[in-house]
């Protein structure tokens, strides 16, 4: 499809929010799917560092794609490398067949932090051009076609968690499971109202330690022990520890939540000592003795840690993790907050 004739009259945007998670892998069909006897579920908060992605006109026959921290690339219709390190969100337009078309990604967030960054590119990529063509933007329809997606092409397997978190923001646990005709999740909000889930602002830190990651490594040693049998009794603790998680924040017992967290992350590096690089197990060190919870977010190995708590121990907190990351290259603390919405569009028209 020719997109140039269409965004002559304007070019349109769509941005799409980041998150922070606990109990991610779970949603995995890898794992979900022999643990579906203990309903598996994954927790997630979204965040304002939002992607945001603009389609222009361009040359037909042609689609651009350019983002920061990589090179322009372009190729003519159809023929686009899967392989290059924007791939997948080729792929995204090749599903729509579209050219004639360039397409912009900027993040807020640091690159390759671990905060879904790639998967939160496809959803706004996908967005943007299902609004481009007056289709309507379905949160759950987006979610499964951009995982589905970056499953074909990923060539390890793939989570959801990103995807949802980017559709439809807010805080919730989502219980993956087969349905009928696929596989299908439920979505339960941790809090009724905004106003309430605007306090957990106050109870969470996030962190970045300044070394990019690259999930898929851990990911894969988590996905061949798991097919091995050798960590499936630590995932069964992790399922029951997510809901144990989500229910504590619910009752906002913020000491309870912090000691599943820490018991969460416990296991991961009794699985995967890498799941957290050394200014990662500083931080994690850190909020311990401040009587927080930390985790990594994603599949760790880099990127950036998280910590929940009471709001003093967590200002507290915040104090330490500072000192920590002044000697780290790269390493801040994110100023980052809750995002209520998913999908946000923009057209705009040339007048």
């Amino acid at each position: 499809m020719n997109f140039k004739p269409i965004l002559e009259s304007g070019p349109v945007t769509a941005s799409v929010p980041c998150r922070i998670d606990f109990g991610g892998t779970l949603d995995i069909s890898t794992f979900y799917l022999p643990l579906s006897h203990l309903s598996p579920a994954g927790f997630n908060m979204a965040l304002d560092l939002r992607t945001t992605v603009t389609l222009k006109p361009y040359t037909k026959g042609k689609v651009k794609i350019s983002s920061v921290g990589f090179e322009d690339a372009g190729f003519d219709q159809g023929k686009a490398d899967f392989t290059h390190p924007m791939g997948l969100m080729f792929a995204c337009a090749q599903f729509v067949n579209a050219h004639g078309l360039e397409i912009r990604i900027e993040s807020s967030s640091p690159p390759r932090s671990a905060l879904g960054g790639s998967s939160c590119a496809s959803v706004a990529i996908l967005a943007a051009l299902y609004a481009a063509m007056g289709k309507g933007v379905d949160p759950v329809h987006l979610t499964w076609l951009s995982h589905t997606i970056e499953s074909s092409v990923a060539r390890v397997p793939c989570g959801v968690q990103d995807q949802a978190a980017a559709a439809f923001g807010g805080v919730n646990l989502w219980h993956w499971k087969m349905g009928q005709t696929g596989p299908v999740f439920e979505k339960t909000p941790l809090y009724d109202t905004p106003e309430e889930t605007d306090g957990l602002n106050r109870h969470i830190l996030v962190a970045y330690c300044g070394i990019p990651h690259e999930s898929k490594n851990i990911n894969g040693k988590w996905v061949d022990a798991f097919l091995k049998g050798t960590c499936r009794p630590g995932f069964e603790k992790i399922a029951g520890l997510t809901k144990d998680f989500f229910s504590a924040l619910k009752r906002k017992a913020w000491d309870e939540a912090a000691a599943f967290m820490n018991e969460e992350t416990a296991l991961r590096l009794d699985m995967t000592p890498d799941v957290l690089d050394n200014t990662g197990k500083k931080l994690f060190e850190s909020a311990e003795q401040n009587h927080c919870g930390a985790r990594f977010t994603g599949a760790g190995g880099g990127g950036c840690v998280w910590a929940v708590g009471s709001a003093h121990h967590i200002e507290d907190l915040k104090k330490s993790w500072q000192g920590i990351l002044d000697g780290v290259q790269n390493g801040q603390i994110l100023d980052t907050r809750i995002d209520h919405q998913g999908i946000k569009l923009k057209k705009t028209d040339n007048l």
